[in-house]
């Protein structure tokens, strides 16, 4: 099977000025096609590895899979996260269930805001299946610290090639811009699904 990077599901000025033309063109058309590119080749390889009997690379292709893959995965929930309609709070069940488990949106968005200006790549919001609740969680790379069982509802990208060319060191700014274009339809429709699977 061989991955594709889907195009953005808007224009990439679509999102400025919160997030300028320029970082989605290099962010998306570069960047997160190199995790599709490396996820390919490193499918490839164990592949190749399986024919010839020969697993002496397998490790290191295996590593670049999970590296790689969720690299893809992450990047392709952030884009789908945000729209130039985003903006406001989250309403419905989401809602409902971010004040169930974090006692109010303020405090999830605090506790959220905590692990985008920890984090060496991702601040997520997760639904955990073995809890059955909300997690926010800190992600370095773009695999350690990732919850077993736990599905991605929202996503920040926090590595410095998502704001530093708008923002420079001030990632805190970012992150608050990256509200002011979230679309809580996406993840609430995430979160209906996982809560549908699990609950």
């Amino acid at each position: 099977m061989s991955y594709e990077l889907d195009p953005l599901p808007y224009d990439h000025g679509a999102l400025e000025p919160h997030i300028s033309e320029q970082v989605l063109t290099w962010h998306h058309d570069t960047h997160h096609q190199g995790y599709v590119n490396g996820w390919n080749s490193a499918e490839e390889t164990l592949e190749a590895n399986r024919e010839s009997d020969d697993f002496s690379s397998s490790a290191g292709a295996i590593r670049n899979v999970t590296h790689n893959s969720s690299g893809h995965i992450l990047h392709d929930l952030f884009w789908q996260n945000m729209s130039p309609e985003g903006g406001d709070e989250p309403s419905g069940a989401l809602a409902d269930r971010i004040a169930e488990d974090f006692g109010s949106y303020e405090a999830w968005k605090g506790e959220f805001e905590a692990a985008a200006s920890d984090a060496s790549g991702w601040a997520l919001l997760v639904y955990d299946s073995f809890s059955n609740q909300l997690r926010n969680v800190v992600v370095d790379n773009h695999d350690e610290g990732a919850v077993w069982g736990g599905h991605p509802i929202l996503a920040c990208d926090v590595w410095e090639h998502s704001y530093y060319y708008d923002y420079g060191p001030a990632r805190g700014d970012f992150v608050e811009n990256f509200f002011e274009v979230v679309d809580w339809e996406e993840p609430a429709s995430r979160y209906e699904q996982a809560a549908e699977l699990f609950e």
